[in-house]
Order: structure tokens, then C-alpha cells, then sequence
């Protein structure tokens, strides 16, 4: 399953010497062995074929098909128009182009809450035709009977919690979530029914740092934060966002690795420029 190596790592001017498992194919059992032994979890988003084959070749842990694809991929103002089709479509595609990387499929809003037969019956959809690996849904005791009747087929379930989109009318706001006590209270008890029901790993979402730390330690189970500290098991980022492609959304815990969005629009500036001044083709470029 994996092979032992050392690398040097670059630390404030000094040379560390580390010893970690390089891990040929990522799974549950490897995200547990990577909390225990404290390496952590690198996780982005991918939602077509060649997303996800550049983001697979660059090592990351898990890919997350996320619902996030129906404001990044389709242009809706929230997560909750994209469909379930769409969301095996996406899925699928990403399926083709990954040989290390554990695919987490979020499950889209309306195919889980309220009805655990229907959870079940997404779930499985899912599952076969998309060829993922395994499901993720957003809430906390309210999705217990879902994600317990998920399990009963065999399908693995990651859990969400703090800033939950599909929940966005009825909290108004993408505002930082459990920054009071009774809901960082409420919180705490959901991630525990999360992990007792049987959840794989656990997502929080915009939630403070602190908070987010005393989670990761009080469960077994991974803990992957987005915009939620440094004390987690690990960290989840929408790749369109990461590398510069999106330019209208700036929050706090965004780092942007790339300004894809200036260099690409750039670059369809000069096609056009030179389209239009005959520059392309020239006699090389033809037959």
C-alpha cells in the first residue's frame, strides 16, 4: 500500500529531515492512518477530466466533486439548483482521470434530507454510475437516519458542518459560523453523532480556528477545514479559486497559488490580435 521515504522540507532557513508514507492509492483507511500519525490531508475540488488529471499528477489526497460545480461550472448564484444527473456527470468525468486520489461526491441539495430511503437511492446512483468512491452531505443529527441507511450499503459518508451552503436561506448569510457558544455547542455534539453514525471524515466550513482545533482532537476520525485554521487534520480549497480562474471571491482563507484568470484572458487577447492582423497562421503553421 505504500513505501517508506525520506524528503528534506524547508523550514524558517533549516534543513528537516522527514519521514513519511508515500501512498500509492488513497483511501478511508489512509486517511485514518494519515490523522494518526499526524501527516495532513490535502484535498481540492475537480469537476471535468482535465481538471482532475492535473490536480491527480500533482499528489493531492482527495478530490472533492463538490456541488460548488453548480456556481463555478453552471453559473448559479447558490449550490442548490445543480441536480443530481449533473452531479454524476461531473462526477464521472473526474472518475476517468484519477489513478491515486480518493473522489468524494457531495450529494446535491433534495437528495438526502427529510427521506433516508431516498439518501440511500441517491447514494447508490451515485455510486454506480459515477464509479466514485464515496459520498459527502452537509448537517448534523438531523442527517443521522441518511447517513446510517447509506452505510448499510456499504458506502462511505463524509460529513459537513459549520457554514453548510445548501443551508444558505435559511441562515442568510456565508458569515462565519458557531461563534457563539450554544452553536459552537450544538456543533460539537453534531460532529460527535457524525463520527458515531459512521462518517469516514469530517468537512468544517468557515468556523473559528480555535473551535475547528478543538474538534479535530475530540474526534477520530479526520477533520479537513476550509477557512477553519491551521489546528485541523487537513484542508480542503475550490481549485477554480486556488488558482486564480475566479477573481470576483477574495475571503480571508483563500490563497491563490496562480492569477489564471489575468494570464488566460491575456492570452485570448493576443489569439485575437493576431487572428485579426493575419499574424495566425503563418506558413509554419499550415499544411
Amino acid at each position: 500500500m505504500f513505501l517508506i521515504s525520506g524528503s528534506l522540507s524547508f523550514i524558517t532557513g533549516k534543513i528537516m529531515s522527514v519521514a513519511k508514507k508515500e501512498f500509492k492509492k488513497i483511501t478511508t483507511h489512509v486517511l485514518q492512518e494519515m490523522k494518526r500519525t499526524g501527516e495532513k490531508i490535502s484535498m481540492l475540488t475537480a469537476y471535468d477530466y482535465t481538471m482532475a488529471k492535473i490536480v491527480d499528477a500533482g499528489g493531492i489526497d482527495v478530490i472533492l466533486v463538490g456541488d460548488s460545480s453548480s456556481n463555478v461550472m453552471h453559473g448559479h448564484e447558490t449550490t442548490l439548483p445543480i441536480t443530481l444527473a449533473q452531479m454524476i456527470d461531473h462526477a464521472a468525468a473526474v472518475v476517468r482521470a484519477v489513478d491515486r486520489a480518493l473522489v468524494v461526491v457531495d450529494m446535491p441539495f433534495g437528495t438526502y434530507q427529510g427521506n433516508s430511503k431516498e439518501a440511500l437511492s441517491s447514494a447508490i446512483k451515485i455510486m454506480k454510475e459515477s464509479g466514485g468512491h464515496a459520498v459527502k452531505l452537509e448537517g448534523g443529527k438531523e442527517v443521522k437516519e441518511s447517513i446510517e441507511r447509506i452505510l448499510t450499503a456499504g458506502i462511505p459518508v463524509m460529513g459537513h458542518l459549520g457554514l453548510t451552503p445548501q443551508s444558505i436561506y435559511k441562515f442568510g448569510t456565508y458569515s462565519v459560523r458557531a461563534k457563539e457558544e450554544e452553536e459552537a455547542n450544538k456543533l460539537m455534539e453534531d460532529a460527535r453523532v457524525l463520527e458515531k453514525s459512521g462518517c469516514f471524515a469530517l468537512v468544517l466550513e468557515k468556523v473559528p480556528a480555535v473551535l475547528a482545533e478543538k474538534v479535530a482532537k475530540d474526534l477520530a476520525i479526520p477533520v479537513i477545514g476550509i477557512g477553519a485554521g491551521g489546528g485541523v487534520d487537513g484542508q480542503v480549497l475550490v481549485t477554480h479559486d486556488m488558482m486564480g480562474m475566479t477573481h470576483e471571491f477574495s475571503p480571508r482563507f483563500l490563497r491563490r497559488y496562480l492569477n489564471l484568470y489575468a494570464d488566460m484572458t491575456d492570452a485570448v487577447k493576443r489569439y485575437v490580435v493576431d487572428v485579426k492582423s493575419t499574424d495566425f497562421p503563418n506558413i509554419n503553421e499550415q499544411y
